[in-house]
């Protein structure tokens, strides 16, 4: 008996011998991995200035700006005010946050696929079996228990880089997502901002054509009183009145035209629409000087290409966790625990039971279907690559774009101011020479109406060139770091002087 527990022992030391040399093998291993080194698309090189500069760009700035306070340049209180609130209350930020979350939360459930898994069990049976039972032994109790309690491990050895591949899609993805909540925090701000820029733009149309319509007033009254002294035909009361209805009009047009983008404002801070309200003013709005930088750093600061960066990541490694698929699944389990068939005393050395080896599975036939995995991920890495070089293409030209925009903005506005000081010489003229009978009244209207439109004409290139610059803030990524030492100045001015009601009125000379 002894003999034999020496044998049992030597054979148990060399099997736990054998499956810890099988072990230390498969760890050396490790290192595997299948995943294509990584192939990012190539992309045209990158000009030395943008081409689209106009006058307006600072040369040189010197100033610190945080990505998430760009809208400060704008020096306006009320617009802080409600980006705060956009970043505190915006249910579609709060939604993209919440997909950043749950990204973060897979990525981390597949890095604990590095670890192994442990188990604690206990049992607690008592069994009667059957007199004819096979194999039962004629001195063998029927009635027994079965007490066991004890802990099992499993840990899949990661031979190919299966899971350390699983674990880089996983943190790539994690990022990306971090990227699109940036881009979508970023979308949102320039959504508000533009869509403020329109608000205080309508309110200063309501403004000139309140102030208009007032002139209009006074000029159907002047023509009225013309009529009743036989000095002014009919046709001329007429046409005053046609104008100033029509005036009045386009007061309740704009009107209408502020509160849908009163209330998608609203929607976007995550307010009500029917208790929110923003008080009308007259807001003069500073065109901010926006450092562009190089062509070369834009891609380092576009939230968006770093996310189709990342994802292209993410495919490139999900490409190695689909070769894996041709080489066996190994794993090492192990047990440890106590069982015995009395229910007293039976947490004891004696009722010790362990276990521990490999296990290997090799998938022989499987009709092609970790072929067709891997030619999809390869065709999903194609495709994430393609989709970086157009974001990456589309970054410069946003960028060319909004540049543009502001370049010709910026003498178009000229032009327009340009406009509207010979709209108004023309009305003040035509006033003068209608109350010397020079002329009807239809010229006078001609002249009301041009001076009318070249004014909402030059408000609207004004809020223009702001929203195009907010634009350009969002094609280069929201925020930039340039160094210390000077300020980024604002341009000028966007508000357009509108003349005085009594500089529109007949009475006026």
């Amino acid at each position: 008996m002894a003999d034999r527990r020496v044998v049992a022992g030597g054979r148990a030391r060399t099997g736990l011998g054998a499956a810890l040399a099988f072990t230390s093998l498969c760890a050396l291993m490790q290192a595997c991995s299948f995943a294509p080194p990584l192939r990012t698309p190539e992309l045209p090189p990158a000009p030395g200035e943008f081409r689209e500069l106009g006058p307006w760009t600072a040369a040189a700035p010197a100033d610190a700006l945080p990505r998430d306070a760009w809208w400060r340049l704008y020096r306006d209180a009320d617009l802080d005010t409600l980006e705060q609130r956009l970043i505190d209350q915006s249910p579609d930020l709060a939604a993209a946050l919440a997909r950043y979350q749950q990204a973060t939360a897979a990525a981390a459930q597949v890095s604990a696929g590095l670890f192994p898994t442990i188990n604690a069990n206990a049992s607690s049976q008592r069994t009667h079996e059957a007199r004819d039972t096979p194999l039962q032994h004629l001195t063998a109790p029927l009635d027994y228990d079965n007490d066991v309690v004890g802990l099992q491990t499993v840990y899949e050895l990661d031979l190919w880089g299966k899971i350390r591949n699983e674990v880089k899609v996983g943190q790539a993805a994690a990022a990306a997502s971090a990227a699109d909540l940036e881009s979508a925090r970023l979308s949102l701000e320039t959504q508000l901002a533009d869509d403020y820029l329109l608000l205080r733009q309508l309110d200063q149309q309501i403004e000139l054509l309140g102030a208009t319509v007032s002139a209009y007033e006074q000029a159907s009254t002047l023509t009225r009183q013309r009529f009743d002294s036989g000095i002014a035909p009919g046709l001329d009361v007429a046409r005053a009145e046609n104008q100033l209805a029509e005036t009045r009009s386009q007061v309740q047009q704009t009107l209408a035209q502020r509160a849908l983008v009163e209330h998608a404002i609203a929607a976007l801070i995550g307010a009500e629409a029917s208790t929110f309200t923003i008080a009308r003013g007259e807001s003069d709005i500073a065109l901010p000087r926006v450092p562009t930088g190089l062509p070369s750093t834009l891609l380092q600061r576009r939230p968006d290409v770093a996310a189709a960066q990342r994802r292209m990541q993410a495919a490139n490694a999900n490409i190695g966790v689909a070769r894996a698929a041709w080489f066996p699944d190994v794993t090492l389990s192990a047990a440890l625990g106590f069982q015995s068939y009395r229910s007293q005393g039976w947490i004891s050395a004696p009722n010790t039971f362990w276990s521990i080896g490999p296990g290997a599975v090799l998938t022989v036939f499987d009709a092609g279907r970790r072929s067709a995995a891997v030619a999809q991920a390869r065709a999903q890495f194609e495709e994430s690559a393609a989709n970086y070089r157009a974001v990456a293409l589309a970054a410069f030209q946003q960028v060319e774009d909004n540049l543009a925009l502001l370049d010709h903005y910026h003498d178009a506005d000229a032009y327009e101011a340009s406009a509207v000081q010979a709209a108004q010489q023309a009305l003040d003229y035509s006033l003068t020479r209608y109350r010397a009978g020079a002329i009807n009244y239809l010229d006078v209207v001609v002249s009301q109406t041009a001076a009318l439109q070249s004014r909402i004409e030059a408000l609207s290139i004004a809020t223009q060139r702001l929203r195009a610059s907010v634009q350009l803030i969002r094609s280069l990524g929201g925020g930039w770091q340039v160094p210390q030492g000077a300020t980024v100045a604002a341009v000028e001015s966007t508000a357009v002087n509108v003349p005085p009601p009594s500089a529109m009125s007949p009475q006026a000379r």
